[in-house]
């Protein structure tokens, strides 16, 4: 058995974040109570073997892993590998997988690695994922990948804030607009008066008032420091690189409530894994990563300088800051946040029916096959990056007119989901077996979440059939972007490359928009299905998923009671 001090050891020869990494089969970790350090506050949170964030975990695709975890807390913990494919005891959701890990106890968690990418665990206990229970997992290929780095490093981001997670929900519930910094005031109407015209103006303030919305309501929680690696703004995350050296930024989003906007000035990053599965390549200048998504770039430092890695929250309230650099103490010039969006009528839900669906047809996808790409180098000119874009239309995935499009600094080029086409596909393309409908419902004013209405508790299970291919809609008609996270099996996103549609285990769903995603129903067992964002979940955004059927000896595990 290799404990955490030998795992310790082999860190020294991988790179990875800055709490360490291990890198064999057999694995010791704690929970415990950490302090945790921004840079603009202190506070006490919880961690992973004393650190927060976590170790980075290191598996190998096809190995056995056994993980022990002690929880060396005053109360429950539990873990859950976020993206794994494995059996659903294994999954680590009190209530659903198990009934978590008491205090002062061990739980060992056992199961087969049977994929590889980038992906990350975290606490499923009450709020102690936003208190810092998070870490990174990097799982290596058993085949060599379709492209080659000279190094690579993990990037994390979260956003850590003052107040502990309970706090928040209280202050949440208490008064929803508790933590928005951004409240519209006098003269802000007063300026839309001057633009739109008194009447306009008025008729738009009593709309909002009416939604118990205001235009600026984009992220429910400001006041948080972003974090790289467990670093702030001012703490300056670094990863060095020889000029020349292609390196690989594996991006996880741990953060409780924010999506960030990710780019780094002077750098087109070419993206290569979604979610932990291979898409073929596209070069970008700027992307968005929705909490808990994991995206994959290869960049090309070729000059004798240093690089800000400038993660810029979507509601533009804060920002996270790393550097890449040829030698430690460098720094480049951090850019200063944009205006901050405000919402529109599009993201009150205006164009469902009509525009709101994602139009496959305009998106120009026609059975795409993947890109040749040069296993030697990132070759840019051979995968068209060098060719002149053919002209890009707004982002199918936002409502036309939204407020939260998303644009790239100096008119480069944003990811789209729409850019996103699987390397390979990994099952067979078929028809859906049926369609559910998923309704992304809520009460702002009073700070409940839900699902078709129905807030977890008073919620059914959603009951699936072993083999079948369900279609999900999505209809979002809050006016907050989710994240929607399928727990055991993968969702694969429609977006209208056919059997090249991506695989992920995490679609985001912006406001007033309605999206697809089909899962092949292949692991027995109870599932979670939720909003990622930390308090949407806790507020009813949740559901359980129970498949029914399926090889005997996993179908047998599941109580009678829940198989009705």
């Amino acid at each position: 058995m290799r404990n955490f001090a030998i795992a310790l050891a082999a860190a020294t020869l991988v790179l990875g974040a800055g709490a360490g990494a291990v890198s064999a089969g057999e694995y010791e970790i704690t929970v415990d109570r950490v302090g945790i350090d921004t840079g603009d506050f202190t506070r006490t949170g919880v961690g992973f073997n004393g650190a927060s964030p976590g170790p980075v975990l290191r598996f190998r695709e096809g190995e056995d892993v056994t993980i022990r975890v002690t929880n060396n807390l005053t109360e429950s913990t539990s873990i859950h590998w976020h993206g794994l494919i494995l059996p659903y005891q294994q999954d680590g959701v009190p209530g659903i997988s198990y009934p978590g890990i008491p205090a002062g106890e061990t739980f060992t968690y056992r199961f087969p690695i049977v994929q590889s990418g980038t992906y990350w665990f975290h606490s499923h206990t009450g709020f102690q994922e936003p208190d810092g229970a998070y870490g990174a997992i990097v799982i290596e290929p058993k085949e060599p990948e379709p492209y080659v780095w000279d190094r690579e490093y993990v990037v994390q981001l979260a956003d850590a804030h003052p107040h502990s997670g309970d706090r928040i929900m209280r202050n949440l519930k208490m008064m929803p607009d508790y933590y928005n910094r951004k409240q519209r005031t006098l003269f802000d109407f007063l300026g839309d008066a001057e633009d739109k015209g008194f009447g306009a103006a008025l008729s738009d303030r009593k709309a909002w008032g009416d939604m118990r919305m205001m235009p600026t309501d984009i992220e429910d929680l400001q006041g948080f420091t972003p974090l790289i690696n467990g670093k702030g703004p001012a703490q300056n995350w670094t990863g060095l690189f020889e000029p020349g050296e292609r390196v690989r930024l594996r991006f996880i989003n741990s953060s409780a409530m924010t999506y960030f906007d990710i780019r780094i000035p002077g750098l087109e990053m070419t993206v290569v894994q979604a979610d932990g599965n291979e898409v073929q390549p596209v070069a970008v200048d700027e992307f968005r990563i929705a909490v808990a998504e994991t995206f994959d770039v290869i960049v090309e430092p070729k000059d004798d300088r240093a690089y800000t890695i400038f993660a810029e929250s979507m509601g533009r309230t804060a920002y996270g800051r790393g550097t890449l650099a040829p030698r430690e103490g460098m720094a480049a010039e951090v850019p200063a946040l944009r205006d901050a969006p405000l919402l529109t009528m599009a993201d009150m839900g205006m164009a469902h029916g009509e525009h709101g669906e994602m139009d496959h047809a305009a998106m120009g996808h026609d059975a795409p096959k993947p890109e040749t790409m040069d296993h030697s180098k990132m070759d840019h000119a051979a995968m068209g990056h060098g060719e002149t874009e053919p002209l890009r239309g707004p982002d199918p995935f936002y409502a036309p007119g939204s407020g939260l499009a998303p644009e790239a600094a100096d008119g480069g080029r944003f990811l789209s989901y729409a850019d996103l086409k699987a390397r390979t596909p990994l099952y067979p393309h078929r028809p859906a077996t049926r369609e559910i409908e998923l309704k992304l419902t809520g009460n702002m004013e009073r700070y409940m979440w839900s699902i078709n209405g129905v807030k977890y508790a008073d919620a059914e299970p959603i009951r699936l059939q072993y083999g079948e291919r369900v279609r999900f809609r999505f209809v979002n008609t809050t006016m907050m972007t989710h994240p929607m996270h399928l727990h055991g099996m993968w969702s694969i996103l429609d977006n209208g490359s056919g059997e090249w549609n991506p695989v992920k285990h995490v679609i985001s769903v912006a406001p007033g928009t309605t999206v697809y995603m089909e899962t092949e129903v292949d692991a027995p067992g109870q599932w979670a299905f939720h909003c990622h964002l930390s308090y949407h979940a806790d507020a009813g955004m949740f559901r359980k998923v129970i498949v029914e059927g399926g090889p005997q000896d996993k179908a047998a595990e599941l109580d009678a009671r829940e198989r009705g």
